[in-house]
């Protein structure tokens, strides 16, 4: 994998756990924004399928 896609997906992880500490920490307040959470979740689904496509891109096909 190029080191520049490496480098890439790091980021893209790391922006990931901190939007599950965001979204972990915003739930904990008594009073949270159910609309923030909302679109932090939203976010962090979409850096999912974002990774995943560009590890599915990188991976060589093997035939068995």
């Amino acid at each position: 994998m190029d080191e520049a896609i490496r480098e890439q997906l790091d980021a893209m992880k790391a922006e990931h756990r901190r939007l599950d500490d965001q979204i972990a920490a915003l739930s904990a307040e008594p009073l949270f924004d159910q609309l923030e959470i909302a679109r932090l979740k939203r976010r962090k689904l979409q850096l999912k399928d974002h990774i995943q496509l560009m590890m599915n891109r990188n991976t060589p096909d093997i035939i068995a």
